[in-house]
């Protein structure tokens, strides 16, 4: 199925990534949130930069949206490339008083400077960054409480930046998501419209329910495979084996929506992003 590469850079990320590139500069450390089922691909390529010398803690999401396998390999993957992380599940609060435990011990070396010079310890500045709807506003207002941040499962939300104080020892920035000025890597983007990281209006349903059933097709053929093998079966009667993945929206359409592929496209896309097919991750640990 042919259409426009998958693109999206609205002004309002370019400001904000203006703004939070000088916001950085008053900040102690860097939390990254990435989402758990795609944590390659919410990776932002310049982040290293931005966050040079600082300390940092990466933060994978929606960690309820994927196996206890899955994670397990992710956590020692990422141990092995010398990277502590903390697992979330932002609509349900856990993990994040382990999260506001590890921005308070990474801003402690910040405070220790301090003591050092003569000065009194402070508040640790932290800022929460990464791609659109990847929950760092449902994060902070987990870590607060209450709702402090409109949160929403939609790119987009936040469009300013706010300082959030959490307790008495920690000050969060709360940043709009940032994306690539352009996404070189397609692959990693139709990730990103899969898990609903990116705008609506920067892909076509039916590709990308197409490329869904491609991308369980090929997590189901691994040996030691994380997902159902007869999960889009299960849900809408017709066996994916013998179709392609644009063959085989056309064949549930045909089955269950009177031959509507648009509408196909997207009840299968929901059910994924709603977890009704089950933890399904994306990227696994590369070997």
């Amino acid at each position: 199925m042919s259409s426009p590469a998958i693109q999206w850079y609205p002004g309002h990320i370019a400001k904000a990534e203006r703004l939070l590139q000088d916001q950085l500069k008053k900040v102690d450390v860097v939390l990254e949130v990435r989402d758990a089922r795609i944590p390659l691909s919410t990776h932002h390529p310049r982040v290293d930069h931005w966050v040079g010398e600082k300390e940092r803690v990466l933060v994978l999401n929606r960690v309820d949206m994927i196996p206890a396998a899955t994670r397990e390999q992710w956590e020692l993957w990422f141990r092995a490339n010398g990277q502590a992380i903390i697992f979330t599940d932002a609509q349900n609060g856990k993990g994040t008083k382990g999260l506001a435990k590890a921005a308070a011990q990474a801003g402690a070396k910040m405070n220790a400077r301090r003591v050092k010079r003569g000065m009194k310890p402070r508040a640790v500045r932290a800022v929460m960054i990464g791609f659109p709807n990847v929950g760092k506003s449902a994060l902070i207002n987990r870590l607060v409480q209450k709702r402090v941040v409109e949160s929403a499962r939609k790119p987009g939300v936040t469009r300013s930046l706010r300082w959030v104080r959490v307790g008495k020892e920690l000050d969060l920035l709360d940043a709009p998501g940032v994306l690539p000025a352009k996404l070189d890597d397609q692959a990693a983007a139709v990730k990103l419209a899969l898990c609903d990281d990116i705008g609506q209006a920067a892909y076509d349903n039916q590709r990308v329910a197409s490329e869904l059933v491609e991308q369980l097709k090929a997590l189901q053929s691994l040996e030691a495979a994380p997902v159902n093998q007869q999960v889009l079966c299960d849900r809408y009667g017709v066996d994916e084996d013998a179709f392609t993945g644009e063959e085989y929206i056309l064949a549930v359409a045909d089955e269950r929506y009177q031959g509507d592929r648009e509408r196909t496209a997207r009840h299968i896309l929901n059910d994924f992003r709603k977890g009704i097919l089950g933890k399904i991750p994306l990227e696994l640990p590369p070997t």
